[in-house]
């Protein structure tokens, strides 16, 4: 049949308004049933003496912000459990205003899609000499051609800040120490895509309790349970294309300890601002040492000085390299080397009520391969077997015996389920006397003492300095 041009116009104006009027399947939902009865009715109430129907106004659902990637962003409330100097802004689900889940399941590769990943915080270069360094043309250019490297730190930046808030929403009294590492292990490995050498786990969960500074983290059959008294220091690492982000802090459930925390966080704090490039490892330490040893510590009527551990430093970071050669005092009188353009460092600071000096104590747990191991010839088919399992897991990253006996020996990647190293030790100490495998016992101050610790990464970025591991917690 052939219509006039009015009639289809006619026509096509009706079925628009049709369109228009068609409501949802949300609003439809979201009808009362009173208001779905007198729809039902059919008649509508007259106006202006017309019989047109009056429209009800239906409610809309506010729609939430998305994340990069089309993810839906929320916003961050949950606390912690009673974690002394952590701030009242600081939440363990901070993560979810990138898209994340609580618990964190999508990796962070995914979230930031494209391949921007957060910016630490920025600080100047001390000295005047160093001034120009904002504004040089020079400088900038530089400072662009790292961006494929600094783009590697911050996503393992980024992995470490979801995984520490994250393992914040666990931390208790009560907890196995055992549980705890498994849990936040996991959970790194998951936000990191674990990867073999390519992306994974920087080194072991530390998490040496009390007296014990540091180099702790149990080993298989260790029922050790933290407890509310505890002063706990985590320390664990991230690395993608071997750019390790080492990052540490103390956690204390109890308030007397807190002039304990803060003397070392400020501490920190004070190293951090007191480096960069031309600045000298000794002036860091002097800086470090002179704030940390201001402060005291009552505990049960009796008053101590906090003291740095004067035998522990921060240290330069390289790529497989945890200590790749230069070492940041925490007291006066160290190296007088100075800190370089491009070079990125572990600046980290411990403070006691002991006596200040640590010495290697209790059942290994940490090892690394050497460096710059020799090569050795070896006759027992045992440590040939597992020196090959630890070249192709782990490198020259740090270990634990933990993961040997994991079910993927360290990396699924790599081994799948058929890792798991068997009489191993025999093999291990073996390794360790020809000087192949390094093992770093836990260092231990005095017992009865309880030592602190704060630790961030920066990057000596030629135009400026970059906390990269800063978060809303430290």
């Amino acid at each position: 049949i052939t219509m006039t041009a009015a009639e289809e116009q006619q026509q096509q104006q009706q079925a628009a308004a049709a369109t228009e009027d068609k409501p949802t399947e949300e609003e439809e939902n979201q009808k009362s049933d009173d208001e779905e009865g007198k729809a039902g009715n059919g008649e509508g109430t007259a106006e202006n003496g017309e019989g047109g129907a009056v429209k009800k106004k239906k409610k809309r659902k506010k729609k939430k912000k998305k994340a990069a990637g089309g993810i839906t962003a929320g916003t961050p409330s949950k606390k912690n459990h009673g974690l002394r100097l952590i701030p009242e802004t600081a939440f363990t689900d901070s993560y979810i205003k990138y898209g994340q889940t609580e618990p964190p399941t999508i990796p962070v590769s995914k979230l930031f899609e494209n391949k921007t990943y957060p910016v630490g915080e920025i600080q100047t270069h001390p000295l005047e000499s160093n001034s120009f360094r904002e504004t040089s043309a020079e400088k900038r250019a530089h400072d662009r051609m790292q961006d494929d490297i600094y783009e590697k730190v911050r996503h393992a930046s980024e992995v470490h800040r979801q995984v520490r808030s994250y393992a914040q929403s666990f931390i208790k009294p009560g907890i196995k120490l055992t549980d705890m590492c498994e849990m936040l292990e996991g959970k790194n490995r998951e936000l990191v895509v674990e990867e073999g050498l390519g992306r994974g786990i920087g080194f072991p969960t530390g998490c040496s309790i009390n007296h014990v500074a540091a180099h702790y983290t149990p080993n298989p059959g260790d029922d050790t349970v933290l407890q509310y008294d505890d002063v706990m220091k985590i320390d664990f690492g991230t690395q993608i294309d071997g750019r390790i982000v080492d990052c540490a802090f103390t956690v204390a459930f109890n308030p007397r300890y807190d002039p304990l925390l803060e003397a070392v966080k400020e501490a920190t704090e004070t190293g951090i601002k007191t480096a960069g490039i031309d600045v000298r490892l000794c002036d860091v330490g002097e800086a470090v040492q002179e704030v940390m040893e201001s402060y005291e510590v009552e505990l049960d009527g009796k008053t101590f000085p906090v003291k740095c551990i004067r035998n522990l430093n921060g240290h330069s970071i390289g790529p497989y390299c945890i200590h790749a050669g230069k070492s940041v005092p925490i007291v006066k009188g160290g190296d007088t080397t100075k800190m370089e353009e491009d070079e990125m460092y572990a600046i980290e600071t411990f403070g006691t009520t002991g006596r200040g000096y640590i010495i290697e104590d209790l059942e290994c747990s940490h090892y690394m391969k050497n460096f710059q191991a020799p090569h050795v010839p070896l006759r027992l088919p045992r440590s040939k077997k597992l020196l090959s399992h630890i070249n192709k897991t782990f490198g020259t990253l740090a270990f634990c015996r933990r993961w040997l006996e994991r079910e993927d020996g360290g990396s699924f990647t790599i081994n799948g389920s058929k890792g798991k190293q068997e009489k191993y030790l025999g093999a291990l100490k073996n390794l360790c006397d020809v000087g192949i495998i390094q093992p770093y016992p836990p260092l231990c101050d005095v017992k009865g003492c309880y030592t602190a610790q704060y630790e961030h990464t920066i990057l000596l970025r030629p135009t400026c300095k970059e906390v990269v591991s800063r978060g809303d917690d430290y």
